[in-house]
């Protein structure tokens, strides 16, 4: 993607937020499991209150999210996604599962007789029209994990991040799910009987995580709380979930990773997150003093010699002043936050910080935080000096000069 994007003039971004307050960039990684003869065991049929396969394997899903979403959640952290998780269209940092009204009514009610059709109809007001049904299988685009039709879509994951991980997650935690269920399974004397009781226990012990809602507002926070959701809005605290004794048990159950290789993982997260933590930290430090910074005072400059020609020649300057306060007072604190950035990303990489953990917490607790604030005031110097003056391309070029 990238030798394309240079070879027409382009640059391909793959940072998963590199405007603020616009759309960041994300991968859907869609995700299903197939018999070998070819059979979607995610397809619910025309009647999924009785399609067996298809419940079963839906509630595996259900039990293996609820009970590993921070390993999901970890499956899907970097620098950059921290800051797309939960911020305009992205899916928030709180893991649950969208399913639709009518296939959420099924499971919660999956111990019924119930001989209703599964798809709602739409009534068209005409009586000779054949039935048109409403199609339920995805109208959330808010959801992390949502029901697809016939397959699920996880859409936390970063657009730099590989698919390979996440997957990774995915399958052992289903595994381990569907090896519980069949270990209950095996003691019954009458499965087809018994199951429906196993499934309305799964249901109603991990329904916690289904939300069809609106997983973008503040009352789904809250609302996530109380359910016992977590919800884990940065990278370092994040990974903890690689080490914890559940986690490591059940990778080394199924014979995926060893207590040994999930460590090494965990270390080599924390080292990437610190390290594009640093090089932004510079790279931001250098923009600033190289570019930002003179332009702004050149700027100031010019508008404090205009204003006094302006006085010698007997008007009003009040509307320059104001202007050139209000450049000279948000320079100022420019440089401050500028001086302390510099302060940071030096301590950062300083023998003081050895620890990769620590260095991570130090990162995100105080280089981050400094960065944002120098941010903050670039942003807002872009919005008061002439563009003329300003020396990289601003939001509006960006987005609509093309």
């Amino acid at each position: 993607m990238r030798r394309v994007a240079k070879r027409n003039g382009f640059e391909c971004l793959l940072h998963e937020k590199p405007f603020e307050g616009v759309n960041g960039s994300g991968k859907h990684n869609n995700w299903s499991l197939n018999t070998n003869t070819g059979i979607n065991l995610f397809s619910p049929g025309k009647d999924p209150q009785n399609n067996l396969p298809f419940l079963v394997f839906t509630c595996a899903v259900i039990k293996a999210v609820d009970e590993n979403a921070a390993l999901l959640r970890a499956s899907a952290a970097n620098a950059g996604n921290d800051h797309r998780l939960g911020a305009n269209e992205a899916p928030p940092a709180i893991v649950s599962m969208f399913f639709g009204d009518q296939l959420t009514k099924v499971l919660k009610n999956i111990n019924k007789k119930n001989t209703s059709s599964f798809k709602e109809r739409l009534d068209m007001g005409v009586a000779t029209l054949p039935d048109v049904f409403l199609d339920d299988t995805d109208r959330n685009r808010t959801s992390p994990f949502a029901f697809t039709g016939n397959k699920f879509e996880f859409r936390m994951v970063g657009s730099s991040a590989s698919i390979a991980g996440p997957n990774t997650i995915l399958n052992t935690i289903v595994a381990e799910s569907l090896c519980d269920i069949a270990d209950r399974m095996e003691i019954m004397k009458d499965v087809k009987t018994e199951i429906y009781g196993l499934l309305e226990y799964i249901i109603s012990k991990h329904s916690r995580v289904i939300f069809n809602g609106n997983s973008y507002s503040e009352s789904w926070k809250e609302e996530a709380a109380k359910r016992g959701l977590p919800n884990i809005d940065n990278s370092v605290d994040a990974y903890s979930a690689y080490l914890s004794p559940e986690a490591i048990h059940m990778f080394e159950k199924h014979g995926v990773y060893s207590e040994k290789e999930l460590r090494a993982r965990y270390e080599i997260k924390l080292e990437k997150y610190v390290k594009a933590l640093n090089i932004e930290a510079r790279a931001m430090i250098q923009m600033a003093k190289r570019q930002i910074l003179p332009a702004v005072i050149k700027y100031a400059g010019d508008l404090a010699e205009a204003a006094h020609k302006v006085s010698n020649a007997g008007f009003d300057i009040l509307p320059q002043n104001e202007l050139l306060t209000e450049v000279t007072k948000t320079l100022r604190s420019f440089t401050e936050h500028l001086k302390t950035l510099e302060e940071k990303s030096a301590k950062s990489a300083s023998p003081e910080v050895d620890k990769i953990f620590e260095q991570a917490i130090f990162c995100r607790d105080e280089l981050k935080v400094h960065m944002e604030n120098l941010r903050q005031d670039a942003d807002y110097l872009e919005t008061i000096c002439d563009k003329e003056y300003w020396p990289i391309p601003t939001y509006s070029k960006l987005l609509f000069g093309i």
